[in-house]
């Protein structure tokens, strides 16, 4: 059953966020209705319940962790990604 879904990352900073996360999660064919929210860093989109963990996932190996699920060295780690994917966002 598809329904609608927000998650709540961290390290979404501009609009070069926003296209980098649109183009990578384009890639997921389970889900659709994608919309990024940079102002409230938040990213909605619909599908099955059982794809959520897998945007999670996504989103995490891009630098955008959900909002709390990282600390220390790993959120480091994310932040660092996300400058890369917001950077390749502003030129792509």
């Amino acid at each position: 059953m598809t329904e609608a879904m927000q998650i709540e990352i961290e390290n979404l900073k501009c609009g070069g966020c926003e296209k980098s996360i649109l183009k990578g999660l384009a890639t997921m064919v389970e889900i659709s209705d994608v919309v990024v929210d940079h102002e409230h860093k938040l990213v909605s989109f619909s599908g099955d319940k059982s794809v959520r963990d897998a945007v999670v996932n996504k989103l995490r190996s891009m630098g955008y962790p959900e909002k709390g699920a990282l600390s220390g060295i790993d959120a480091g780690l994310a932040t660092a990604k996300s400058f890369v994917s917001c950077a390749i966002g502003r030129v792509s």
